[in-house]
């Protein structure tokens, strides 16, 4: 464990100069998150507690602050605002609930009217949510939460807050946001050429609100990367063997879009003279989950409707920190695509499966409410074989939801009321 808190002190370190370094030297642009904003505005002011999620660094404390600028500018006082980091301390010592209770008790004090309260990384708060409930009933306040931690929800928030929140789920940016804040910042952009360098280096915000070069990208991502691993997976899970866990990850990151098999993995580890149980490797991804690292994609029986226990797929949050662990995104351009699609389906509020009809599959089964549609995605429709394959899926579909072939060609192939699309093209709309 020592050798693991100095691994983690060095990266952090390196890490902590870096982005101190980014922040003397350039000036940081911002988008507004309208997508995000839009979701939290029906519920400002209301009983229900605001909680954001995400990995970290995905833009959920620049979130925060672009809700605390709607309440200024919709005549709110700043003074009715209270904005706690939960990673930072108090006099050298971290946050203690009676610390935050007081301090939230003193700005009550200061006003007749509600206070607004942002609470960031909330689950580095030991007992976070008995500090919010108490909170919640003794004050008139109107809260806001950010987490990087899946249990968040799935455990304490459906706990101790059940039916008194709302989630909203926050990504990197999407491929119409990168093109938003270059517009924003008056540079004129080839949709095309920025796609291109969107498939290797994702859309994690730092990378496009700064002007950097290549190789601090992928240093940038890289440490990120191995922050989630050390700081958000070992340590609070007292993994031992970072090393092999970090080879699991790496492992996962190549086999992107693929069927998932444990006994692959497990005899990929053997025959790297490695040991690991089927139930460890499987705890070891729902690690993996918790921290918005990767996403599991159930595999559904579209005749039936019934979800299939296995071989299912894992999609990364961002393709980015595939580039900078593994490499090959342009090499491995299907997987990418793949990837990119089944994020920004989840980002627009899709349910997300693989769908199975007889020995065919369908790439993705989107559900949204009563909406249903269906995806295929492949780099090129390069000939009659891919042509046939990519389409002959979805006709074996018999019901009438929208059925769509996205690729990067710039020709319209669709054809028997299957809808053809250039993936940028879609991905802007």
């Amino acid at each position: 464990m020592t050798s693991l808190l100095v691994l983690f002190f060095v990266v952090s370190k390196k890490y902590f100069i870096f982005v101190c370094s980014l922040r003397y030297n350039e000036k940081m642009r911002t988008i507004k998150r309208q997508t995000y904003i839009d979701k939290v505005k029906p519920f400002i002011d209301s009983n229900l507690i605001k909680v954001f999620t995400g990995s970290r660094r995905a833009g959920k404390s620049v979130l925060m602050q672009l809700i605390q600028n709607e309440l200024i500018d919709s005549g709110v006082n700043t003074s009715q605002i209270l904005a706690l980091n939960f990673e930072s301390r108090i006099d050298g010592k971290p946050m203690t609930g009676e610390i935050v209770w007081n301090k939230v008790k003193e700005k009550v004090s200061e006003t007749d009217k509600k206070v607004y309260l942002f609470f960031d990384e909330v689950q580095e708060l030991n007992e976070w949510e008995k500090i919010v409930n108490s909170i919640q009933v003794d004050f008139d306040v109107d809260i806001y939460l950010t987490g990087s931690n899946a249990k968040l929800l799935s455990s304490e928030l459906s706990t101790y807050l059940s039916g008194r929140y709302i989630e909203i789920k926050v990504y990197p940016f999407s491929f119409k946001e990168v093109v938003q804040i270059k517009e924003e910042s008056n540079i004129a952009i080839d949709n095309k050429k920025l796609f291109r360098e969107y498939i290797i280096k994702g859309g994690y915000p730092v990378l496009y609100n700064y002007q950097m070069s290549y190789d601090d990208e992928m240093l940038y991502l890289s440490d990120l990367f191995n922050s989630i691993i050390l700081k958000d997976v070992a340590q609070r899970n007292n993994i031992r063997d970072v090393a092999l866990f970090k080879q699991i990850v790496i492992f996962i990151m190549a086999n992107v879009g693929n069927l998932f098999s444990a006994t692959s993995v497990i005899k990929y580890l053997k025959n790297e003279k490695r040991n690991l149980s089927t139930e460890t490797l499987y705890n070891y991804l729902d690690f993996c989950k918790s921290v918005y690292l990767v996403n599991m994609i159930q595999r559904q029986n579209i005749i039936g409707k019934e979800l299939l226990s296995s071989q299912n797929k894992i999609y990364m949050i961002d393709h980015g920190l595939r580039q900078a662990i593994y490499g090959n995104n342009q090499r491995d351009i299907n997987q990418i695509l793949e990837n990119i699609v089944c994020v920004e389906l989840q980002r627009r509020g899709y349910n997300v499966t693989i769908g199975c009809i007889g020995a065919k599959e369908v790439d993705f089964c989107a559900t949204k409410n009563e909406e249903v549609i269906y995806f295929q995605v492949t780099y090129l429709l390069a000939s009659e074989e891919t042509i046939e394959r990519e389409f002959g899926s979805l006709m074996a579909i018999q019901d009438n939801y929208p059925k769509y072939v996205l690729s990067l060609d710039e020709l319209d192939f669709s054809r028997d009321g299957i809808i053809h699309k250039n993936i940028v093209e879609w991905l802007l709309e």
